[in-house]
């Protein structure tokens, strides 16, 4: 699978692969408070927060 980029609006987000029963388990993600992104460890899909997302109420 190619390094697919995703852009989300949580900081918190859930990867399966993607590919049904060919996927991966299910992961929950952080994404890091500096970068504001993260990469799953099993499919290499690069999640990062959408421009303008409004995280301020995540804690």
């Amino acid at each position: 699978m190619d390094d697919e980029i995703i852009e989300v609006e949580t900081l918190t987000v859930a990867c399966d692969g993607g590919n049904g029963p060919l996927g991966h388990p299910n992961v929950y993600l952080h994404l890091d408070d500096a970068s504001h992104d993260v990469v799953c460890p099993y499919c290499s899909r690069h999640f990062v927060l959408k421009e303008g997302a409004d995280v301020a109420a995540r804690h």
